[in-house]
């Protein structure tokens, strides 16, 4: 499974950016998929997170209300709208993918090390 992460830039606070990940080499849309943020000297945090072949969804405390998971399943693209962004919101977004996942199981798995597949990363800054 390979994931290609892409829209990551610079934005006010107050704006918004959409980020997507695009997914290659798995055989169905039974999976999972999440966005995971980080920055240094922390460790990677869970942004939200959709099981592909339902939509189900599970969101981050930090960012309910404000960010949004969805999909595309035809181009094998998962999105994040963020709107409303904070300067905490500064970090390294990373896509993520798990099999060993379903509507069951999303969101007791909806952390890092449940996912076996990561993207290289994309940088959002908000100022």
């Amino acid at each position: 499974v390979q994931l290609v992460e892409s829209g990551g830039g610079s934005v006010q606070a107050g704006g918004s950016l959409t980020l997507s990940c695009v997914v290659s080499g798995d055989t169905d849309s039974r999976n999972c998929m999440g966005w995971f943020r980080q920055v240094p000297g922390k460790s990677r945090e869970g942004v939200a997170a959709i099981y592909r072949a339902e939509g189900g969804t599970v969101y981050g405390d930090s960012v309910k209300g404000r960010f949004t998971i969805s999909q595309d399943n035809a181009k094998n693209t998962v999105y994040l709208q963020m709107n409303n962004l904070k300067p905490e919101d500064t970090a390294t977004y990373y896509c993520a993918h798990t099999e060993a996942c379903n509507r069951y199981t999303l969101s007791s798995r909806f952390r890092q090390s449940a996912f076996e597949y990561w993207g290289q990363g994309t940088q959002v800054t908000v100022s």
